[in-house]
C-alpha cells in the first residue's frame, strides 16, 4: 500500500516515501499526506533535523503513480487539482522552519526530482540516477517548480534536463549543483546519520533564521519579508542559546542549544 511513514530517532526526523512495488512512486493521497507529516515532526520540539527519502535501495522517488493519470490528470481541472496537491506537497518543506535533507538513493525521476529541489540539501549514493521525463508526457511544468530548479542549477542546466529528458548520473547532479554531496551508496546511511547529528546540535534559532534568509534571497525583491527577518535575528540574539554559545566557547566546550 502506497503511504508515508513517519519516524523519529532522537532529534532526527525522517518521512519516507514508501510504495516500494512501484519504486515509490507517488500517489496522489501521499502528496496530499505530505504537508500533514512535515507538520507532525515541525511540532515536535525534540526534532531538530528532518530527512525525506525513499523506501528501500532501488529508488528515492520515481516520479508520479502514472496508473492514477486517466483518473488525477485526465483533464486540465483534473489537473489543476492534482498540481494543488503536488504543490503543496513541495512547499512542505520550504515553508517547514527546521532544515530539510533529501537523502537520495536509487532513482529520482519526475516528482521525485522536483520534490528534491524543494529540500534544503540533497545528498545522493552514487548510484543516484536522475531524470525529468516531463517533455516525453506531454506535461506543462509551472513557473514556480521551474524557478526552483534555475535558482538551484542555473538556466543552461534546467533547460537541458528539460528539453532532453535524458537520465543523469550523480556526478552530473554535483556538477550542475543538484546536490552537495555523492556518497558512495554502502555509506549513505552513516554519513547523512553523520551529518544530521551535526545539524541537530547546532542552535535551532540561528538555523531557522539562516533558511528564512535563504528562502528571503532566492524571493522577487517586491514580496521579500525583510521585516519578518529582522524579527528572527533579533530573537536569536535576545535567546538563552546565544548566552549558552558565548559561555560555551569561554568554558571550552561543546554548547548544549535548547531552541530557546
Amino acid at each position: 500500500m502506497p503511504e508515508l511513514l513517519v519516524r523519529r530517532d532522537g532529534t532526527v526526523g525522517t518521512i519516507v516515501f514508501s510504495n516500494p512495488a512501484k519504486l515509490n512512486a507517488v500517489s496522489i493521497d501521499m502528496w496530499q499526506a505530505m504537508p500533514r507529516a512535515m507538520a507532525e515532526l515541525e511540532r515536535d520540539a525534540d526534532v531538530r533535523v528532518i530527512v525525506i527519502c525513499g523506501d528501500g535501495e532501488r529508488a528515492f522517488i520515481s516520479g508520479a503513480d502514472i496508473s492514477q493519470f486517466e483518473q488525477a490528470r485526465s483533464n486540465a481541472d483534473a489537473q489543476a487539482r492534482y498540481n494543488a496537491a503536488v504543490e503543496q506537497g513541495y512547499l512542505a518543506p520550504v515553508r517547514c522552519t527546521k532544515p530539510v535533507i533529501a537523502k537520495i538513493r536509487g532513482i529520482c525521476f519526475g516528482g521525485g526530482l522536483g520534490l528534491a529541489a524543494a529540500c534544503d540539501v540533497r545528498i545522493a549514493a552514487d548510484d543516484a540516477l536522475f531524470r525529468m521525463p516531463a517533455a516525453r508526457l506531454g506535461l506543462g511544468y509551472n513557473f514556480v517548480g521551474i524557478k526552483r530548479f534555475v535558482d538551484l542549477m542555473g538556466s543552461m542546466n534546467v533547460a537541458d534536463i528539460f528539453f532532453s529528458a535524458r537520465k543523469f548520473d550523480a556526478a552530473d547532479a554535483l556538477r550542475m549543483g543538484f546536490v552537495s554531496r555523492v556518497i558512495p551508496a554502502a555509506e549513505l546511511e552513516r554519513e547523512v546519520d553523520a551529518y544530521c547529528r551535526l545539524v541537530a546540535d547546532n542552535a535551532p534559532l540561528t538555523i531557522a533564521a539562516a533558511k528564512r534568509a535563504i528562502r528571503e534571497a532566492v524571493t522577487d525583491t517586491a514580496t521579500r519579508d525583510l521585516a519578518g527577518l529582522q524579527s528572527m535575528l533579533e530573537a536569536c540574539f535576545d535567546s538563552e542559546d546565544y548566552k549558552e554559545g558565548r559561555t560555551a566557547f569561554m568554558e571550552k566546550r561543546a554548547p548544549r542549544f535548547k531552541g530557546r
